[in-house]
Order: C-alpha cells, then structure tokens, then sequence
C-alpha cells in the first residue's frame, strides 16, 4: 500500500553552520563547530548530519557557512557525501532568523517542505515520523523536543520532607527546542531578514495555533555538542554497550 504522506516528507535540508562555538574552543580555533570531530568516530558533526538526513530522504543539503566558512567548505568538497551539498555565506551578519531565509532561499524546491537543523546536534531519530506529524497537524513549522538529561543528581521527597532516593542526572521535566525542524514552503516568507525568528516567527505562530512540537521518542539519541564537556560525554555514550 502507497504511505500517502510520503510524497509530501521533505526531500531537502538547511544545516545552519555558521556559529564561532567560542565554548568549544581550543576544539574551534581553527575550524567551525561543525568541523568538530566526535571522539572515536573520526568524522566532524557535520559528517553524521549528512548520513543522517541521507538515511531520512533527504538529497539536497544547503549549509549556511559563517565562521571559518573556508575550511567547511574544503571539507564537503574533498568528503564523499551521501548527498548533494550546496554552501552559502552570509556577507553581513543577519542573525540566526536572517541566515535561515538567507540559506532557504537557495534551497532547489523552494515550493515543497524542507528540513533544518542547527550544525551542532548530533542526533538519530525518525525524521520521516516528524513530518508525517508536522503534516497531521497542518503546521507552518513544527520543532523536535527533546527532554535532555540534569547535569546534577536530583533528590526525592516524600509528604514529610524526608529524602526517598536518590537519581543520578534524571531527564528534566521541561521539553526543550531541540534544534531540528520541519518547515511547510510559507515559512520561508514569514522569516525577517535580519534577527531572530525565535523571538518573531514563532511567537506569531503560536499564537495562531500553527506551531507544532514533536517530542524525541524515548530512547532515541540527542545530544547539541557545545562544549568540551559534551564531547566528553559524547564520547562516553558511544562507548557504551547501548544508547
């Protein structure tokens, strides 16, 4: 039986890569946070997003370069990538709302749905089951949530004050933007040229009810690698028997 969603999953991706990743340095002082390896895998951030939109459908990936753009863009020309990779430069700063219309704009079908996700997630999770969420919703743009683990151990009470357990780093109650989207093609116009649509477009959005969420299935991985420590745990959780 014909799945009557699947001519209407995206087909094509924005990567926004064009963050300076300041809180990854020494790790990018001579390459974007994308260009940052996963230790034990021997490939960049960027490297496992393009195998992982590739696994989901996608064929046509624009990266939207900014810091060290030079050194991405030799990267993705001399890698042998799953999908065909077009690189774009902002020649002024135009936030992260201005850069993602900037990269859409370039996008090859710019009248059919398209994924995006931010250069530092390193994720796997079922993109397809995304936009078939996004579809049923009829949403203008939906966004994955993820609920990612407490860097503290937490405590349990009970009615009286006194401690019952305690839970070593357990999820957080609170949903967070996990940086990964499905965008219907009026999207793009709703975008500013310049600042940031989180503080704009979806505000606007939600208030009209055309905002989706799509929660991370339990189990599923996800991690956004901003800092020393999150490679670190990255690489502890690749080293473990199961994720």
């Amino acid at each position: 039986m014909t799945d009557p969603h699947a001519v209407s999953r995206p087909t094509q991706a924005v990567i926004l890569a064009g963050g300076q990743g300041s809180r990854l340095r020494p790790y990018t002082d001579d390459r974007p946070k994308p260009m940052v390896e996963i230790p034990g895998t021997g490939t960049p951030i960027i490297g496992h997003q393009l195998v992982w939109l590739a696994e989901e459908g996608v064929t046509d990936v624009v990266v939207s370069c900014g810091h060290l753009a030079d050194v991405l863009q030799s990267w993705l020309k001399s890698a042998r990538l799953p999908v065909d990779v077009r690189t774009v430069v902002e020649t002024e700063p135009l936030g992260r709302g201005g850069g993602l219309k900037y990269a859409a704009a370039h996008l090859p079908h710019p009248d059919r749905p398209w994924y995006a996700t931010n250069g530092d997630i390193w994720t796997r999770f079922s993109l397809r089951d995304m936009a078939d969420f996004h579809i049923e919703r009829d949403a203008t743009a939906t966004l994955a949530l993820a609920r990612p683990r407490l860097p503290w151990g937490a405590v349990q009470t009970d009615g009286f004050g006194h401690i019952t357990d305690f839970i070593e780093a357990p999820p957080s109650t609170f949903e967070i933007n996990a940086g990964v989207y499905v965008f219907s093609p009026a999207f793009a116009e709703l975008l500013p040229e310049r600042g940031d649509h989180e503080r704009t477009t979806f505000p606007q959005l939600a208030r009209k009810r055309r905002l989706a969420g799509f929660p991370i299935p339990q189990g599923a991985y996800w991690r956004a690698i901003d800092t020393a420590k999150d490679l670190t745990e990255a690489a502890k959780e690749l080293a473990a028997p199961t994720r």
